[in-house]
């Protein structure tokens, strides 16, 4: 690694975690303060997206109680962007100044870095100039890992998953998404949003979020487009972060009920898979998904289980994604 310090822009969105954002936000000034000189400066860019609980008084009295002066720049929003273009509030405005910052971190909310995070990251990237974004491992509050690492989607995983039975899983594992909360580290297709460092000029040169996206598969496609130009994602499961999954969304991978998903999931699915498949390859995978998903209601039962989709599956999923597919209107 370079002598001289890379400079690292560190980005948390907020919205509703407040008391769980100061958190956040001390681990990475911790962090810092432990690592000492370690090869990075960071700079923390907090936005608050509007939160309708008064998130945006709690965040303003914790800078001046804390004493975060400019270690820390607050966004106050009077609008909820959504995950990307909140992070795009503060891309845009690091590209507009003169000397951006050499890498940015992105940092949920609900996380915390357990570890020098941002060193251990900042290694890796630095020891090769393709890796254009580097994600850490990620686990549970308990200490349970989770998945951090991923394939893209595809018709063959969205069948598989809706199926959700054991020997089609198997006969698909090779197309899966998740992969195991062991991935050992090297390149993987794509790695959690909730705690990834991305090379700056990598940024500028494939753009920033997608702003029709509001809230999921957003970073999904932008790793996507990098993998495109030629990028390497790296996942580093050395770099370790404490997340509290869902604590904003309210959507948990372990919830075992059955729950509708919000519009805009539908929405993000829809176009994520149009952008990146085409029209016809995603209407492709809205088949997939709704023949495995048919199986699974006439398996699920036979098995003891509930149905594997989400609660109003069926007309849901045919009003926010196969009728503006069939119809010709995939963004909107």
């Amino acid at each position: 690694m370079s002598h001289t310090p890379r400079s690292i822009a560190v980005i948390i969105v907020n919205y509703g975690t407040a008391d769980l954002t100061i958190q956040a936000v001390d681990s990475v000034l911790a962090q810092q303060q432990a690592a000492g000189a370690k090869g990075y400066e960071a700079q923390v860019h907090l936005v608050d997206n509007a939160s309708p609980s008064g998130d945006a008084t709690v965040l303003s009295q914790a800078h001046a109680e804390k004493g975060w002066g400019a270690r820390v720049s607050l966004y106050l929003e009077t609008e909820n962007h959504g995950f990307g273009r909140g992070n795009n509030v503060v891309l845009d405005r690091l590209a507009a100044e003169g000397t951006p910052p050499d890498y940015v971190f992105l940092l949920n909310p609900d996380a915390q870095l357990e570890n020098d995070v941002l060193s251990i990251l900042l290694a890796r990237a630095e020891a090769d100039a393709r890796v254009g974004m580097a994600g850490a491992g990620i686990s549970l509050p308990g200490g349970s890992p989770v998945t951090a690492a991923f394939r893209f989607p595809s018709a063959r995983a969205d069948f598989a998953h809706a199926v959700n039975f054991g020997p089609i899983s198997r006969l698909f594992r090779t197309a899966e998404v998740a992969l195991p909360p062991d991935q050992p580290e090297g390149p993987v297709d794509w790695v959690a949003g909730a705690a990834v460092l991305m090379r700056f000029s990598m940024l500028q040169e494939i753009g920033f979020f997608d702003p029709v996206f509001f809230l999921y598969y957003e970073e999904v496609e932008l790793m996507h487009r990098a993998r495109q130009a030629g990028w390497t994602i790296l996942y580093v499961p050395q770099a370790r972060v404490i997340h509290a999954e869902g604590a904003a969304t309210d959507q948990k991978s372990s919830r075992t009920e059955r729950r509708a998903k919000p519009a805009y999931w539908y929405d993000s699915w829809r176009y994520y898979h149009a952008k990146t498949h085409g029209r016809g390859g995603a209407v492709l995978s809205g088949l997939a998904w709704m023949a495995g998903a048919g199986l699974n209601y006439v398996i699920a039962p036979l098995r003891g289980q509930a149905p594997k989709a989400p609660r109003n599956f069926y007309p849901d999923f045919w009003r926010h994604v196969m009728r503006p597919l069939i119809t010709g209107a995939p963004h909107g």
